[in-house]
């Protein structure tokens, strides 16, 4: 089995971040703020990526079931996964979108997950295009925010966290390490493999910072995704060979049960079509043993989100 643990579904963007609100316009185009940004392929008028879309893509990559995430830059799209969900239970599961930091969350929390079925929690802290953007300052460790790490190990749901750019003020691998431990049946799974690239290896702080938030993996409740790893590789063309390379390190770090396969679609389809990510991950990890790589590619994934 395949599973791709961070894909995303969306009937238009309509969003936020940090520079303003976030608008599709035509052919892969969104407006961030004052900026225009190319942000899919231009392969269709509207932009859009409806479940029907995701699902043609996992047909025609082998991809049995995708986990769906959100966040505040293509806008809360709640009722539309869940809708995706109801009407494909077999390929599809969902992350509730959430904004711990807004004065209403705790009150509105209940009626998000009360159709129970959501499997997970999605936090998009980063500052580029989550909620680290949005309100300045924010932490994960904020005591205002203790109230949900039990609800959530309470209820069974994972804890998916984008901490963004390493050196941000999202990257809060400190407030991670004191949250787990404290809750060790909530499952916690970090997007990205905490977003390597090689001008972060080229600095010695900022790559202690990465090998640091990677070994929050070696707690028994966290875990990473793989997920846009091309995207942080702009002087790189496919196989991404750095994206191999510090796919390996993480694995040598943590160990091959704490890595999970995802592909960030649709955004990611400007660094290669569905089927070619999914045989860029498999390259990757074609030097561990078969019931490693499948750990990987879809074994982890179902140990986490069932």
């Amino acid at each position: 089995m395949i599973v791709d643990a961070h894909a995303h579904i969306f009937p238009h963007v309509r969003g936020e971040c940090g520079e303003g609100k976030v608008v599709g316009l035509s052919y892969g185009k969104v407006s961030c703020g004052q900026r225009q940004i190319q942000l899919f392929p231009p392969a269709q008028e509207d932009v859009q990526f409806t479940p029907e879309m995701l699902i043609a893509n996992m047909d025609w990559a082998g991809v049995e079931r995708a986990v769906l995430l959100q966040g505040p830059f293509y806008g809360e799209c709640n009722e539309y996964a869940l809708d995706a969900v109801r009407r494909y239970p077999k390929r599809l599961m969902a992350a509730a979108y959430l904004d711990p930091w807004d004065e209403n969350c705790r009150a509105s929390f209940e009626s998000t997950i009360a159709s129970g079925a959501f499997r997970a929690v999605k936090l998009e802290c980063s500052v580029a295009s989550g909620l680290c953007g949005i309100h300045r300052g924010a932490r994960l460790d904020d005591k205002a925010l203790d109230w949900l790490w039990p609800q959530l190990e309470r209820r069974g749901l994972v804890l998916v966290l984008d901490l963004g750019a390493i050196g941000s003020a999202s990257y809060q691998t400190d407030a991670v390490r004191r949250i787990a431990p404290r809750h060790g049946e909530l499952k916690i799974v970090i997007a990205h493999l905490g977003q390597p690239s090689t001008t972060v290896e080229m600095d010695s702080n900022l790559w202690r910072l990465w090998e640091e938030q990677i070994d929050l993996g070696r707690l028994a409740n966290v875990w990473f995704d793989n997920s846009a790893l091309p995207h942080y590789l702009p002087g790189e063309q496919f196989p991404y060979p750095s994206a191999g390379r510090y796919l390996r390190m993480a694995i040598e770090r943590t160990g091959p049960a704490k890595i999970l396969f995802g592909t960030d679609i649709p955004g990611v389809l400007a660094y290669g079509n569905y089927a070619q990510l999914v045989r860029l991950t498999r390259e990757h990890v074609a030097f561990l043993p078969p019931a490693e790589k499948s750990m990987i590619m879809g074994g982890n994934a179902v140990t986490v989100f069932g």
